[in-house]
């Protein structure tokens, strides 16, 4: 019957996806290795569940499975530490083992690291053995333990990668399906403006007029907006397309976006000059506007009239852009903290879930600069980020 340590050991080694899996080569050179630091002909990876060992990787042997009972590793498991043993017949444990009897094997020199994951479960071994009486040098006993820790981290990785390849198929049909929905409406409002904006009554109202053709573009903008922000999500923000953009005109068309909330706010963005920069066009508006509604939304949360300026400054290898306002400044503790998802600078009576400056870093990362947050000249909040030129 098993135990809860057996269930427990049953259910790490499943998320490793071992078993019956075609060898990793990673794994295979590591048995390779630890066979030369210990100076003996075979050593194996074995991994054991409550029934079976089964050697995943093997350098002297062929690699197989074979009953619990059987294992010579099974012995120790339970108390997870290096053992050597110079002579397995003169050892208790072993001298009755079918590896030691001859009825499998003639082994004679052994010694083994367990393999613990960083939850503290020991799935297995990494395993070393002779046919002759042997010993470990201290040097050969550290390296088998490095060697094994190694064992666990390659496995850590590939768990991790099999994780995150699944967890972006399922961003990717996430980010498809709001996108579906969202162009749905779009296309349906771009429809009925530009209804309205052909009507005959439109003829004797200029500002209407006006208006009519500012909701298109913004409609337009937007529907361009949810479409490049779906091929982000797709290739994980890592091949952003590059051209030239205009900080001034940027800004712009990223004002036109948040004309409500600027007027509600009496708030005046003004930027310092009109610089060309290397980036994606609708991942840098994405970027600015995130930052220029937060910097308008946390200094009306401070019962200030907004104030802010976008300023650019040319490096040497790229530009640095910053966004200031004249609120409150972000605590220092927390300038790092705001940039992971979910995660506040203010309190909870402003509006939002936390996401934007992730975002943000999201799509600075994707053009290989960096962002950060400081003291304004004014005792606000200064967001700035770095855009390389060799982008």
């Amino acid at each position: 019957m098993s135990t809860a340590h057996d269930v427990t050991r049953r259910e790490a080694i499943a998320q490793y996806r071992l078993i019956g899996e075609p060898p990793e080569p990673d794994l295979q050179g590591l048995v390779e290795l630890a066979a030369t630091v210990c100076r003996v002909p075979t050593a194996v990876i074995n991994i054991i569940d409550d029934r079976m060992q089964h050697q995943v990787a093997a350098v002297g042997v062929q690699a197989a499975s074979c009953a619990r009972d059987d294992s010579m590793c099974a012995a120790v498991i339970s108390d997870p530490r290096r053992v050597v043993v110079p002579d397995a017949r003169q050892d208790i444990r072993f001298a009755q083992n079918p590896f030691v009897t001859g009825e499998i094997a003639n082994t004679r020199f052994y010694a083994s690291s367990p393999l613990v994951t960083p939850a503290g479960v020991a799935i297995g071994t990494l395993c070393v053995f002779d046919s002759e009486v042997g010993e470990l040098s201290p040097e050969a006993a550290h390296g088998l333990d490095l060697l094994a820790r190694q064992v666990i981290d390659v496995l850590e990785l590939r768990r991790v990668q099999r994780n995150l390849l699944q967890s972006n198929a399922m961003l990717e049909n996430f980010a498809a399906q709001v996108s579906h929905d969202l162009r749905n409406p779009l296309t349906a409002l771009s429809g009925f403006l530009e209804l309205a904006a052909d009507s005959p009554e439109m003829a004797g109202a200029p500002r209407a007029a006006q208006s009519l053709a500012r909701a298109e573009a913004a409609a337009t903008r937007m529907s361009t907006m949810v479409a490049d922000l779906l091929d982000f999500a797709r290739i994980g923000g890592t091949r952003p397309h590059i051209t030239d953009i205009d900080v001034a005109d940027a800004v712009d068309a990223v004002l036109e976006d948040l004309d409500g909330a600027i007027v509600r706010a009496g708030a005046e963005v003004r930027v310092d000059a009109s610089v060309l920069v290397r980036a994606d066009d609708t991942l840098f508006r994405v970027l600015l506007q995130n930052l220029i509604a937060n910097a308008v939304k946390f200094t009306v949360a401070a019962e200030r009239v907004p104030r802010v300026d976008v300023l650019v400054e040319t490096l040497p290898d790229g530009w640095r852009i910053s966004v200031d306002d004249n609120g409150d400044a972000v605590d220092p503790e927390l300038r790092d903290r705001v940039f992971e998802p979910m995660e506040r600078g203010h309190g909870a009576e402003v509006q939002g879930i936390g996401i934007g400056l992730a975002t943000c870093r999201r799509i600075v990362e994707a053009h290989g600069g960096s962002i950060g947050l400081d003291e304004s000249p004014a005792g606000g909040t200064r967001a700035w980020f770095v855009l390389p030129a060799a982008a």
